[in-house]
This record gives C-alpha cells, sequence and structure tokens, in this order.
C-alpha cells in the first residue's frame, strides 16, 4: 500500500508559521511529500529544499490574491498537491500542524484497518488547538475537536471550502457541497499551532489573511492594528502534555510573553452553558460535523 502526504504554504517565515516542523513530523508516515510552495519572497522554498529529503516533490504555485470568498483560494492549494498523488491513501497536514514524533505506527495501523473496510473513506483525527503560547490550548465551541487529515486515494475526495476538510465530488453529489467523508477515529492528536506568534506577527497575519475572505471594504471598517489580544477569547485551558520533538527549537525561540486572564473571557451564556454540558457528559450538543463517524 503507497502512502502519499500533501501540504501547501506560502511565505511561512515572514508569517511565523512552523511549516519545518509540520513538514518533518509527516515525512515518517508517507512514501511521498507533495509540498505546495506559493509565490513566496521570503525564503520559504528554500527552506523546505533544505530539508533535504528525496521523498519531498515542491510544486511551485502562484496564488490568485483576488480569489477572496471563503477561503477557496486554500481549497485551490490544497487540491493541486493532492491531485499529484497515484498512491492508496493521501495524509494531509497544514502548516501550521504538527504530529508527535511516536505517531508512524498509531496512523499506519487506522489507515490498515480502515482499507478493509470498504464503507469507510477516511481518517478523523483530534485536535490541540493552542493559543496565545505553547501551555494554552482552547477547546470550545468555537474550536474544531476533530478533523479528517487521511483518505482513501480512489473516492473523488478533494478539499471542502478553506481546505479545513474534505468531501467526495462526483456525479453523486448534486450540489457544490460534495458528500461527507465516513470516517473512523485515530487515537493521533494534531497539534495546531494557528495562534502562537507574537502578538504583533499574529496581528499582521490576522489582517493579511483577511482578505481571503472578505473585501476591501470590509477590511477597512473591520480590521485593526494594534498588537493582537489573546485575552479575547472564550476559554483556555492549560495544556500539561508533551510537544512534539520537532517544535523543540520554535518553542525555545518563542519571543513574547502570554499571561492568561479568564476574567475577560468573551463567552457567551449560550456557550457556557453548552460548554458545560460537554465537560460533563463528554459530548457536544448540537454542534457542525464535516464528517459521518461510522466506527468509535
Amino acid at each position: 500500500m503507497k502512502i502519499d502526504g500533501f501540504t501547501y504554504i506560502r511565505n511561512g517565515i515572514k508569517m511565523g508559521y512552523p511549516f519545518i516542523p509540520s513538514i518533518k513530523s509527516i515525512l515518517p508516515v508517507v512514501d511521498q511529500l507533495f509540498v505546495v510552495v506559493g509565490d513566496s519572497e521570503d525564503g520559504t522554498r528554500e527552506a523546505v529544499e533544505a530539508i533535504a529529503d528525496d521523498k519531498i516533490v515542491i510544486i511551485d504555485s502562484v496564488w490568485d490574491d483576488e480569489m477572496r470568498k471563503s477561503g477557496q483560494v486554500f481549497r485551490e492549494q490544497a487540491n493541486i498537491g493532492l491531485r499529484e498523488s497515484k498512491a492508496d491513501w493521501l495524509v494531509h497536514i497544514q502548516a501550521d500542524e504538527v504530529i508527535l514524533e511516536d505517531s508512524r505506527d498509531a496512523i499506519i495501523k487506522g489507515i490498515e484497518e480502515a482499507d478493509l473496510v470498504p464503507e469507510v473513506d477516511g481518517l478523523l483525527f483530534p485536535y490541540y488547538h493552542f493559543w496565545g503560547d505553547y501551555n494554552h490550548i482552547r477547546h470550545t465551541r468555537r474550536t474544531h475537536p476533530f478533523e479528517i487529515r487521511a483518505f482513501k486515494n480512489n473516492r473523488n475526495v478533494e478539499s471542502y471550502k478553506d481546505s479545513q476538510g474534505f468531501r467526495i465530488f462526483n456525479k453523486e453529489a448534486k450540489n457544490e457541497d460534495g458528500i461527507k467523508l465516513n470516517v473512523i477515529k485515530v487515537p493521533v492528536h494534531i497539534y495546531h499551532y494557528s495562534y502562537t506568534r507574537h502578538p504583533k506577527l499574529m496581528r499582521n497575519k490576522s489582517n493579511y489573511f483577511d482578505r481571503f475572505w472578505h473585501n476591501n471594504d470590509w477590511m477597512k471598517k473591520n480590521q485593526e492594528q494594534e498588537d493582537f489580544d489573546f485575552n479575547n477569547v472564550d476559554k483556555l485551558e492549560v495544556f500539561t502534555g508533551k510537544q512534539p520533538i520537532f517544535m523543540k527549537e520554535t518553542i525555545n525561540n518563542k519571543d513574547w510573553e502570554f499571561k492568561y486572564d479568564p476574567s475577560k473571557s468573551n463567552m457567551s451564556l449560550k456557550d457556557k452553558f453548552h460548554n458545560g454540558w460537554e465537560k460533563v457528559f463528554g459530548y457536544r450538543l448540537f454542534s457542525y460535523k464535516n464528517y459521518i463517524i461510522v466506527h468509535n
């Protein structure tokens, strides 16, 4: 069985993405890794080349900065990578996602088991969403607890919306939303570092990426110039687990301080009720799921 991976990145150094740890963490799992590198001016492509691993296949791309609806440019970049592969299975990782160094065996086991079940399309991974620094995670209704990161490569699967997840697009899918994948869970966490940057860099990144969801008028009215306020959040929890070894240098180079102040929570009363329910019963009420779980 052949397993390929794919990811995409543009100006990863300038935007503070841990794309090198991300790539290195997934390489042990795959036979090839397609890295779609957008037109960058900060040495991102050279940094990927410097990894010097024969598994890596770089695909150069040009981002359409005028593709400004629902983050569709990210879907496009993900699809460029996945369409290059002829493997039996595909594994996706985003440039701010990393897995632990001992994850390979569990992922391969999940793929091998799922491959024997015809009705299963892919694998569902749990998430740690880091926020503010590397010691706090956000696990509320405003974050997705699971996402698809591996799937069979023979079912017309493509990236969905802004590449957060994946769906099947074929003749049976009679609308633009496609068909949700049938999945099984695997006990391998995705470490998501989208909100672990210096507050000034976080603000710059946030303002820049707004353009892929909103028009110029919206940005003029809504974008902020002050440093990003990590305390403007619903709720955080202290993370006590271990970090991926690939992140060691990135974490050691952290150049900001974050002190969590729960008194500044912006959580709504409705979300307080739902989060309390989830904590007691272990189940998230009325949550959106971009997948169908067929085996636990």
